[in-house]
């Protein structure tokens, strides 16, 4: 084993762990920060692959900056996930959870050892690569040209989900200020 294959293994394992974690964590907080454990995965494996400008850009923008404004208007609503600790499921669920588990892991099991029988195949760095895969160039070239209008309504969706969350928070605070202020009249 190589060392180009156990960054892959352990790359791909923290990814989708941190997808996992991402869907089924209660606390908005705690899945923000898994998510951005997946994306910097994600990076390592484009990276791996050569394509450093989009591990670059998963990092710099996706995990600074994009999931960093998801941290600020969750902490900015409050939210917070339903704290069930004490709750215990039924053993339908647990059975399901377990079955599902074991298939997992037995696919993860046959996954790994197909890639351990067939070691001639060459990953990461030492493979060959398509010309300019993620290179800035090649980057830039779909993003002014082809997908432009999908990237820019992207954006505006992104900016009118955050006014969006502003607006609904001071609401909520201007609906509190009036029920003590009415509290305090009666008094």
């Amino acid at each position: 084993m190589n060392l180009d294959f156990a960054i892959f293994i352990v790359s791909a394992l923290l990814a989708v762990s941190g997808a996992a974690l991402m869907i089924t964590l209660k606390n908005p907080v705690l899945a923000v920060m898994s998510m951005i454990v997946s994306l910097v995965a994600q990076a390592v494996l484009y990276i791996q692959l050569g394509a450093l400008f989009i591990g670059a850009v998963l990092i710099i923008v996706y995990s600074g900056a994009i999931m960093v404004l998801f941290l600020f208007v969750i902490m900015l609503l409050n939210l917070r996930g339903a704290e069930d600790l004490g709750k215990q499921s039924s053993p339908v669920k647990l059975s399901l959870k377990f079955l599902f588990g074991l298939i997992l892991f037995v696919e993860l099991v046959f996954i790994i050892k197909t890639g351990f029988m067939h070691g001639n195949v060459e990953v990461g760095v030492l493979a060959e690569s398509v010309n300019n895969f993620g290179s800035v160039a090649e980057v830039a070239k779909l993003l002014f040209t082809k997908y432009l209008y999908p990237f820019e309504l992207t954006s505006i969706l992104l900016l009118a989900a955050i006014v969006g969350a502003v607006v609904m928070s001071k609401r909520d605070d201007a609906e509190t200020d009036t029920i003590s202020d009415n509290n305090e009249v009666q008094s």
